[in-house]
């Protein structure tokens, strides 16, 4: 059993994964048995991650790189197997969200969104692909969200990437799940990370924000997730345990999505 969810000797490209979800996913990925390869696009965040992975005990190695230009993306992997080896998997996590009101947001800054959140995912795994199939399996992980499912206020852009990172999930598994490769997703709910801090302050009041008591009223378990929930769920759908697992979106959001909610 220890062996079945074991990820000793894999490569795991984590991207974004110097903060939150990533890292979280990153440092389960790493006491599992894997070797970290993450990027982030910013020195500061390079700085900050490497110093956070070495006091996790963690060995990771940063490499600079927007997943959304293609050319540093293949530069990136090319690196990486000289480095660590092939990739044996990988999780789409980079991501932005932008909270603006439909008609006052800018087609720019819908594409951005779009861009970071889907086209990044296709980029990255289109770069992993052909080393996987190559070698004879490998692992897909998109991360994906609660709104994938349902739609909110203000967030049009991030719905609208999430609703197709989960068809492109979908489509993986279709295309290379012949190839004994499974690209699965996996669905945080509310977590606690810091792009999430905003909705989670205190009002002058001392009273909790509007939307912190709306997710605790609508969340069976009654609080956020953290990242280290996301933590048991990834590694399974990284691991062999997971070898006929395919296409699918695994949603870890305290029972949101199955809960009606209490009636005021």
């Amino acid at each position: 059993m220890n062996r079945l969810f074991s990820l000793q000797g894999k490569v795991a490209l984590v991207t974004g994964g110097a903060y939150g979800i990533g890292f979280a996913i990153a440092e389960a990925y790493g006491k599992a048995g894997a070797k970290i390869a993450f990027n982030c696009r910013g020195k500061e965040h390079m700085e900050e991650a490497m110093k956070a992975y070495e006091e996790k005990g963690i060995a990771a190695k940063g490499y600079f790189c927007d997943v959304t230009d293609e050319t540093q993306v293949q530069n990136m992997v090319v690196e990486i197997e000289k480095d660590l080896g092939t990739i044996d998997i990988l999780v789409n996590n980079a991501g932005i969200i932008k909270r603006i009101p439909m008609i006052e947001m800018k087609v720019e800054e819908f594409r951005q969104v779009i861009d970071i959140d889907l086209t990044g995912p296709f980029i990255v795994s289109k770069a992993v692909l052909p080393g996987m199939i190559e070698k004879g399996h490998g692992k897909i992980i998109n991360v994906c969200s609660m709104m994938s499912e349902l739609g909110r206020e203000t967030v049009s852009a991030y719905a609208a990437a999430k609703g197709g990172l989960k068809m492109l999930t979908k489509n993986i598994a279709s295309e290379y799940g012949e190839y004994n490769i499974q690209c699965n997703g996996i669905g945080p709910g509310y977590i606690a990370t810091p792009q999430t801090a905003p909705l989670r302050e205190l009002q002058p009041d001392g009273s909790r924000h509007p939307f912190d008591q709306f997710i605790i009223s609508k969340t069976p378990q009654a609080r956020w997730g953290t990242p280290e929930d996301l933590m048991g769920p990834a590694v399974f759908l990284a691991s062999d345990a997971s070898n006929f697992v395919n296409g699918h979106i695994l949603y870890v959001d305290g029972g949101i999505l199955a809960y009606i909610g209490k009636q005021l």
